[in-house]
């Protein structure tokens, strides 16, 4: 396949994208911080306005704002370029370590998951908007919420994706070049035990322990973990207690659920919530409730299709690419559990994510943006496989 117009322009925007870059990852925009997951969006939405593409807002009370944009192209089915504009990290991180470029790579808070998939994106549309328009249908969703389970979030993504020929989610590429075609699926959990309160010295015998009920908990529901099966039990946070000197009346926990098959959700969920209901200490009781989730990227014929077409268009720009599986969890889990052909991780190659050495590779972000516009051109075209 000859470079198409789009592609040509993109060759040329590593320095422009470096400027968006740097302005989004300048910007604190942990899950919580509302406003400022907004801000993200919005410089995203300024740069495509810019470019001629139509940006429709849908705003949220309970995460920052969604945006999705689009360029018209013919057919049904368009192809869905999916990123969320959150990060992990706390107000003030962006100041402490703002966007630099060091030996190659850049560095700062969310700079690969995922703020350089996020310029991908908006570029690759951009490319097709000014270029007379795309070969099909192209919509960019822009979200709020997913480093927490997008519980804003996914009715948005089901919705949008709903109909779509493909979805291509622009999570940071693996360090290895490579993008995941498979990732496990998670359940965020919270407990609270309640027991009974008395003074640890003079009426120990009248209490009940609420961190010790908790204790019990914890030892069996971290047992259920099966490394071979993929399943992983932790309990990750903990806490509770009145004071040192008193039997502790509450207690609380908040657990991680991973697994590979969507059959073995329902069957670890019973089991979690078995071990919760049991009183590990007499009189003590506890409540559990699911706080987000997210659904496993499993593979199907038409996301290997969609994979190797991927791998394909990669291949004729000079990039080696293989699928890997991931034990992270993802917003295309969502899409997949619809039966969209899915691919995730197309973003720019990144790593150490969550971390304050987490970096993008600079050479990646305009070769990926070439991978990806090659692919929707192959897509419309029904060139698959």
């Amino acid at each position: 396949m000859s470079a198409h117009p789009a592609e040509t322009w993109l060759t040329a925007q590593e320095g422009a994208m470096l400027d968006l870059l740097g302005r989004l990852v300048n910007i604190d925009s942990g899950s919580y911080d509302h406003a400022g997951v907004t801000a993200v969006a919005e410089a995203v939405a300024a740069f495509l306005e810019r470019e001629g593409v139509a940006c429709e807002w849908l705003p949220q009370e309970k995460s920052g704002h969604i945006l999705r944009a689009r360029v018209e192209g013919p057919g049904d089915g368009p192809v869905l370029l999916l990123g969320h504009c959150d990060t992990v990290f706390p107000k003030g991180e962006a100041a402490r370590r703002p966007f630099r470029v060091e030996g190659g790579r850049g560095y700062g808070p969310g700079v690969s998951d995922m703020k350089a998939g996020l310029v991908m994106n908006a570029f690759v549309l951009a490319a097709f908007a000014r270029t007379g328009g795309a070969p099909c249908p192209l919509v960019g969703l822009f979200t709020s919420d997913e480093e927490i389970g997008s519980p804003v979030s996914r009715p948005v993504i089901e919705a949008t994706a709903r109909g779509c020929r493909a979805v291509l989610n622009a999570e940071p590429g693996r360090p290895s070049g490579n993008v995941c075609t498979g990732r496990k699926g998670g359940v965020f959990l919270r407990t609270k035990v309640f027991g009974r309160a008395a003074h640890s010295g003079g009426a120990y015998a009248e209490g009940r322990s609420a961190i010790l009920a908790l204790a019990h908990k914890t030892v069996a529901l971290m047992g259920l973990t099966d490394l071979e099966a993929g399943i992983t039990v932790n309990v990750g946070k903990a806490g509770g207690g009145q004071s040192v000197n008193t039997v502790a009346p509450e207690a609380w926990a908040e657990i991680d659920l991973r697994y590979v098959k969507g059959a073995d959700r329902e069957r670890m969920l019973a089991a979690i919530e078995a071990i919760v209901a049991t009183p590990h200490v007499p009189d003590t009781r506890a409540e559990l409730e699911i706080a987000g989730e997210f659904l496993p990227l499993e593979p199907t014929p038409a996301s290997q299709a969609l994979f190797e077409t991927y791998r394909r268009c990669a291949r004729e720009i000079g990039l080696s690419v293989e699928g890997e599986f991931s034990g992270g969890c993802a917003d295309s889990g969502f899409t997949a559990a619809l039966g969209v052909p899915t691919l995730c991780s197309t973003g720019p190659v990144g790593g150490k994510g969550h971390t304050p050495e987490e970096y993008v590779e600079i050479a990646t972000i305009v070769p990926r943006a070439r991978a990806a516009a090659r692919t929707i051109l192959a897509l419309a075209d029904g060139a698959t496989g």
